[in-house]
């Protein structure tokens, strides 16, 4: 992204509002002078790849590159849902499959480490272990935060 792109991508989640509880405070999560996402943790990840990301790069990225990483996001979104068809299971790692051929089209090689891929193993997660959102981690962590409270360092 260009300076300019990148001015627009931060104050658009700058000026996101969430619900209370929904995720962290995302205005706290973005540096406008170095035009970056700092201090990011696993949910926080999360809520912007599934429903924040897609509307911050509207409008900023070629409509090709914005359309390929909606559906990235829309992947996930489908993949996190509380009830999935397990028919549909197969077209979900098809597209999957897609969408990264697609993002190596337009990212250099530099992108993509052993992490990216590992991304098509998903569905087969889901079709083996059942659900994703009864896997998270993220309660055990909001607990582990509370108990830290409760301990003083010496």
């Amino acid at each position: 992204m260009s300076k300019d792109e990148k001015i627009i991508f931060s104050q658009c989640l700058k000026g996101v509002k969430v619900p209370q509880g929904h995720s962290s405070n995302e205005k706290s999560l973005v540096s406008m002078q170095d035009l970056k996402l700092i201090g990011l943790k696993s949910h926080d990840c999360h809520i912007l790849m599934k429903q924040l990301l897609p509307v911050a790069i509207r409008g900023i990225l070629p409509k090709n590159v914005r359309h390929t990483i909606t559906c990235l996001c829309l992947f996930f979104s489908s993949i996190c849902c509380k009830v999935i068809d397990p028919s549909k299971l197969d077209k979900l790692k098809n597209e999957i499959v897609v969408i990264l051929c697609e993002l190596e089209m337009f990212f250099p090689p530099s992108f993509f480490d052993i992490m990216v891929h590992l991304v098509v193993h998903l569905v087969r997660e889901v079709r083996l272990y059942g659900l994703v959102y009864l896997r998270w981690m993220y309660p055990v962590e909001q607990y582990m935060k509370i108990l830290k409270g409760y301990v003083k360092g010496t």
